[in-house]
């Protein structure tokens, strides 16, 4: 009975509770998501320290998880897999072009209660643009991540500039938009060449740490990411941190309907698991599939991974990069 009165007191308050045994099924031990943060247009508009004086209010050890330039198959589906096991909420911002040839996983991530905001139609650098073609980035992600969810409803109007390359005319026109503009507090960095998932982590833990709270920056793409996920989780934990779910403003569909993933072109399904992120353990599985490759870094671009954008279709499709933020 007191447990009943807790929860509608906490209701009535607008709290959430975190999550617990009860809340998060076969992991006692689970993250969880403290509170669910909701914003719009009119309350914010730049967020993240990085580049902005205003970020989320964001309490002492509250930090919001987010992704970009996916969603890319399997390291987009093992993050979901370790989100899910600790049943943590995060934020994506979905690059188009991947959305368009991963619509499956685009779906299985707003199904899975994360929030969807967008990054673009090819992930190129806004200030190397004319604003025509900027403009066309924008709308072209956002076309296409739409399309892949199926419900322009399910989509978020939140936007993270590929680069952080941001200008003040970019931010004009996003603005006009009626799109909040993503920056970060803390930069994991995941995607420097060499990064090990405990060099990810500690690299990570060490900027929060060294700011108490705020808006984390991954991207679903990367091998290390993946890896390195499940370990930053229960450091997060064993620190003190809550995890803030962050929605847009607005009636949303409570779900999709799925889409089933067509086979790899060579007739095999493609691998559902790298590591065993879902248990959190610090050693590293070392089987490996074969398909799961990291792909040769550009000696033009040492930062970033090249990797095949459509891993699903029977059709070969071009080499694009895509890294750094």
């Amino acid at each position: 009975m007191r447990v009943i009165v807790a929860l509608f007191v906490c209701t009535l308050a607008g709290l959430s509770v975190p999550a617990s045994a009860e809340t998060c099924p076969g992991n006692p031990d689970a993250l969880g998501t403290s509170r669910v943060l909701t914003i719009n247009p009119g309350e914010f508009t730049l967020l993240g320290t990085m580049q902005y004086e205003q970020t989320l209010p964001l309490k002492d050890h509250e930090v919001v998880l987010t992704f970009d330039d996916g969603p890319l198959p399997p390291y987009t589906d093992i993050i979901l897999d370790t989100l899910a096991s600790q049943c943590v909420k995060a934020t994506y911002f979905l690059v188009g072009q991947m959305a368009h040839a991963n619509p499956f996983v685009v779906r299985r991530i707003y199904n899975e209660g994360h929030t969807i905001g967008t990054h673009s139609q090819h992930h190129p650098n806004f200030q190397r643009l004319s604003m025509r073609r900027v403009e066309r980035e924008v709308d072209g992600g956002i076309n296409s991540v739409t399309a892949a969810l199926g419900d322009a409803k399910a989509l978020s109007f939140f936007f993270r500039i590929p680069y952080l390359g941001r200008t003040n005319a970019i931010e004009r026109f996003l603005e006009r938009k009626q799109l909040v503009t993503w920056s970060a507090d803390v930069d994991t960095n995941d995607w420097w060449r060499g990064s090990s998932p405990g060099a990810i982590v500690k690299r990570t833990m060490r900027r929060l740490n060294a700011q108490g709270r705020g808006i984390i920056l991954m991207h679903d793409i990367h091998r290390a990411t993946a890896m390195a996920l499940p370990i930053l989780l229960k450091e997060l934990k064993a620190n003190g941190y809550n995890v803030v779910h962050v929605v847009a403003d607005g009636e949303r569909p409570k779900s999709i309907p799925e889409l089933i993933a067509l086979p790899a072109s060579d007739g095999k399904a493609l691998p559902t698991e790298l590591t065993n992120a879902a248990s959190g353990d610090h050693t590293l599985a070392t089987r490996q599939n074969q398909r799961i490759k990291k792909r040769r870094v550009s000696s033009h671009h040492p930062a970033h991974w090249w990797f095949q954008a459509n891993q699903v279709t029977t059709t070969k499709r071009p080499f694009w990069v895509i890294g750094g933020h």
